[in-house]
């Protein structure tokens, strides 16, 4: 039983803040799953998810209670800061899940709720921590893709706001899509902001392969699920007038979002060319993979649903492409879990 607790003490102190981007995967792939009649796949990363979220929370739980410092020093943090708001999309993502696939806007209502005051925590808390702390690092030590997870947490709770609105009465119907839409709005906002400076970063500083960590794959997947907030409102409107009059502009930017979502993806896999066949990088498993994971399904699932809200049936090879490649990169993120977890197991008995 020690060695048990002496165990969960080391894993809990060195957990990654952005640990829930797993859920964010595992979450939106199982609905890709589900959008391509794969139910088997669909069900089964659903139930995992469940399991995987619970365990995370239990362990980000035992963290604040054993290793307090640790934890509130991630929260101000320029580099890891931002990868606590993992917790909020994660919880959102399990949310879409419980609409989409096991359909319970119940539970997906009470994990909005729950949401929405982390999201009021965790950004306030987070940004109002680096804004005011004494030692700040340079633009080009602070900053990473994983800024991005402020716009994605935002928009996944428009997104599962936009999900379960159906399921409320008038008037509350109506106000929870206002609500959704102001997100939407915010979180487009957001990204204006952040990545001109992640693109700065970019472009003006010098690049080492390091400094390409897999959330960079967050520009993309940041744009990915803003245009799938914006297709669910438009499949909203007629039951919103307020959104019927603005319908235009909301397609538009819906596009817009698209559009630059996928400008992004050949950008990114260049990157990644350079950093691991140039450079040879070496490639093993970081739990920061799950944040390069989960754009490619939210791509996956927005280009579908995007498709159906403003009828265009030529983008479906698209996401039918993606769903596939989807599913290799969370094969292949569990696998590297796996894999460190049955090591850091062994490595206790090896010792003995």
């Amino acid at each position: 039983m020690a060695e048990v607790v002496s165990l969960l003490r080391r894993a809990t102190r060195d957990l990654s803040p952005a640990y829930f981007a797993m859920v964010m995967a595992t979450g939106i792939v199982s609905i890709a799953a589900h959008l391509y009649d794969m139910p088997a796949v669909a069900e089964i990363l659903f139930a995992g998810n469940v399991v995987a979220y619970l365990v995370l929370l239990a362990l980000t739980g035992l963290r604040l209670l054993w290793h307090p410092r640790a934890f509130f020093a991630d929260i101000a943090d320029h580099q890891r800061g931002p990868g606590n708001l993992t917790l909020v999309a994660g919880s959102c993502v399990l949310g879409s899940q419980f609409v989409m696939i096991a359909g319970d806007p119940a539970i997906a209502t009470l994990l909005w709720a729950v949401s929405v005051v982390l999201w009021v925590v965790l950004t306030y808390g987070i940004f109002a921590a680096l804004s005011v702390k004494r030692d700040k690092p340079s633009l080009a030590q602070g900053i990473n893709g994983g800024w991005l997870l402020a716009v994605v947490s935002t928009q996944a709770i428009a997104v599962l706001a936009a999900l379960i609105a159906p399921h409320w009465p008038q008037p509350h119907r109506l106000e929870l899509n206002f609500l959704a839409l102001s997100m939407w709005l915010w979180g487009g906002m957001l990204y204006i902001w952040m990545a001109a400076l992640i693109f700065y970063r970019y472009v003006f500083f010098d690049f080492a392969p390091g400094d390409l960590s897999p959330p960079y794959w967050i520009n993309m997947g940041a744009m990915a699920i803003s245009t799938l907030a914006g297709a669910l409102l438009i499949l909203n409107a007629p039951d919103a007038p307020f959104l019927q009059s603005v319908l235009p502009f909301v397609r538009g930017f819906t596009i817009f979002y698209w559009a630059t979502g996928s400008w992004w993806i050949p950008m990114l896999v260049v990157l990644a060319l350079w950093r691991y066949v140039m450079r040879r990088f070496p490639l093993r498993y970081d739990p920061l993979y799950w944040g390069a994971v989960f754009p490619l399904g939210m791509y996956t699932v927005a280009t579908w649903q995007m498709a159906r809200a403003l009828d265009l049936p030529f983008l479906d090879p698209v996401p039918h492409v993606f769903a596939y490649l989807a599913l290799l990169a969370w094969t292949a993120a569990f696998a590297g879990l796996v894999g460190t977890l049955w090591t850091g197991l062994r490595r206790p008995a090896g010792a003995a």
